[in-house]
Order: C-alpha cells, then structure tokens, then sequence
C-alpha cells in the first residue's frame, strides 16, 4: 500500500518503516497523524514481524509538525470557528488525544520499535521517539522540546515519557529553554543507546540489532516489553503481581523447549510467530 509520509519495507523478520519526505524535512502533515498508528497497528495485530524499525530519510529526522496541522480546522477538531466554545474546547481535547495516540501506538505495539535519528530530531520528532523501546543517533543529530520556541506546552508524549527516560532535570532545561541536545549529550544522558558516525553504519548497526531481537522467542519479547513499560508507571509490588498474572496465561514450555532443542543442536531456534489479533468477533 502507497503511503505519503512513509516508505514500509520487510527484512525478514524486521519491519522498516522509514519517513520519505526528506525534501520537506520530514514534516508531521495530517496524513503522517493517521498513517503511522495505521501501519504500526498493522504491523503488530499481524504479528510476523517480531522488530520495527524507524528511520527517515534527508538531512533531518523530522522537523516536527507541519504548520498545516493548525491551519487546515485539525487542530479544532474540524469544528467550525462559530461553535459554542464548551463544544469546540471538548473536542480540541479529543483531538489532542487522537494525536497522542500515534505516537502510543508505538509504546503498545507487542513487538519492539528502535528508532533511528539522523540530523535534527524537532518537537514532535521528540515526542515520537520518546514512545520507542530503544533510540540511536548519527554523530551530526540533534533533539530540541521546538514547542517552547513557538509558545506553546508540548502535548503529544515528551513531558510525559521523556522524564522516564533521562534525568528530570535535563528534561526540564530543555522544555523551559527549547535548546538543542546533541547526540553525544543524548547518549551521556541516555536518551540514545549508541551514536553511529553516520546514517549509513546507523543504520546497518540498528537493523543488526533488530534482527538479534527478532531471533529470540515473539512471546518473550512481548512479555519483556509488557513488563518493562508497566514498571515504568507503577510500583514495584504492582508489576512484580502483573508479571505472575502474565506468566501464569503466557509462559508455556514450547518456545523454552526449542531454546534448549536448538542450543543441543547448534542450530538457530524457530520460533512461531505470534497470532493475528483478532479485531473481529
């Protein structure tokens, strides 16, 4: 399927989903709102591939949201400017969580998503990554909170998952002074895993990992990445009871049995990919 904002290829078990308006710096127009939860969603409710993998292409990431977005009725939720103002707020509110929920489709996709950045990372470049397992950097990237700059409160994932990430303070500077990271603070902060000297060994590098991913059993992975994101936002006696709960239904012998069957057998292990999601009854 032919998509404006992205390019979607498979390798193997790997999922590359890459954004392809380099020539307009990646810009987040209307269509790039609703395409990505559409192909990520897809890519996980059919669960053959067991990575995603985000790039881009051009100088930069992504330049953040395109002015299109607040000129176009989106961002009044397509409410004309003449509505009773209680109406037309609640459904500015319904369209930021719309918003939202392209970037947490990719926090809820049950395979895991390691983005790649190269150049600028801007406003919702930021918030978008923030929603990744895992993130890697060319030497020349960058990451700036753009939405200070043009006065206004990131709302679409930043100050929510990105404190969760690096240190709160770090996070602070850059959502009160809109300056930019580079990808050698990012990676001293944590925020990026690794930084690549360019985009073509970033690349190689990051797709080498997600293919190791994609070795190992699809339902640990799912479980890992279950377990991880619900640590983050509850305590320890909490997660350590949904775990039970999750391996009590989840954790079967079949995938152990063949980790163990291939290591005697000095062989890859063949995993089953997992089950379609069912949206339908």
């Amino acid at each position: 399927m032919a998509y404006t904002c992205f390019e979607v290829e498979t390798l193997g078990k790997v999922a590359h989903l890459r954004l392809k308006r380099g020539a307009e710096l990646n810009t987040m127009t209307p269509a790039f709102w609703s395409e990505l939860p559409e192909i990520v969603t897809a890519i996980s409710d059919e669960g053959r591939a067991r990575t995603i993998v985000l790039s881009s292409t051009g100088k930069h990431f992504t330049a953040g949201m395109d002015l299109g977005v607040f000129t176009d009725g989106a961002a009044s939720g397509g409410a004309g400017g003449d509505a009773e103002v209680g109406r037309l707020r609640a459904n500015m509110r319904l369209t930021a969580l719309r918003l939202q929920q392209s970037f947490s489709c990719l926090e809820q996709a049950r395979m895991p998503v390691l983005a790649a950045v190269q150049g600028g990372c801007i406003g919702g470049g930021v918030d978008m990554i923030s929603a990744c397992d895992m993130r890697y950097a060319t030497a020349d990237a960058f990451f700036c909170i753009q939405e200070i700059n043009i006065g206004m409160t990131a709302d679409v994932g930043t100050l929510q998952r990105l404190p969760k990430i690096v240190p709160e303070g770090v996070v602070r500077e850059l959502a009160y002074t809109g300056r930019r990271m580079g990808a050698a603070r990012a990676r001293e902060v944590g925020l990026v895993n690794e930084v690549f000297p360019d985009q073509e060994s970033m690349l190689a590098g990051v797709l080498e990992i997600a293919t190791e991913i994609a070795q190992k059993s699809p339902l640990a992975i799912w479980g890992s990445k279950e377990m991880i994101t619900f640590a983050r936002d509850h305590s320890v006696t909490d997660s350590l009871n949904y775990v039970a709960t999750w391996q009590t239904g989840m954790f079967q012998p079949t995938d152990m049995m063949e980790s163990f069957a291939a290591r005697t057998e000095r062989r890859e292990p063949r995993f089953a990919d997992l089950l379609p999601v069912p949206r339908k009854l």
